[in-house]
């Protein structure tokens, strides 16, 4: 049996965009499917790039999808059911609590610091 492998190369400008590949001969092109709180999201976008032996996946985020938490997305093989990969937008109050978020104000912290002790040391010269 062949084996997707799909790789995320970039979300931009609210496209999640990456690349397919299958392991060993591809027999028919994929049929991919995407959900968000198991509802489809429409307009997925499968191209095939024959000459690379790849196919390119587009997911467009739905503006309506985008809200306060963590909103997940799954892209699955439909045949198989196999999921494929996952991506997750993260927005609001949660991200308040987020590991990343408390880095972000320690490093402003720390660069505030860094300006009044220059401050303080050409003061003092």
């Amino acid at each position: 049996m062949n084996e997707w492998t799909l790789t995320k190369t970039r979300l931009f400008e609210g496209v999640w965009e990456g690349v397919l590949t299958r392991a060993g001969e591809a027999e028919a092109a994929p049929e991919i499917e995407v959900t968000h709180q198991q509802a489809p999201v429409a307009g997925v976008e499968v191209t095939a790039k024959s000459e690379e032996k790849l196919w390119v996946v587009r997911v467009p985020v739905p503006v309506e999808k985008i809200a306060d938490g963590v909103q997940t997305f799954v892209i699955r093989d439909r045949r198989s059911g196999e999921v494929l990969d996952s991506f997750a937008l993260l927005a609001g109050d949660v991200l308040s609590y987020d590991i990343r978020a408390e880095m972000a104000l320690l490093r402003e912290e720390l660069d505030l610091l860094k300006r009044a002790f220059r401050r303080h040391c050409l003061d003092t010269m």
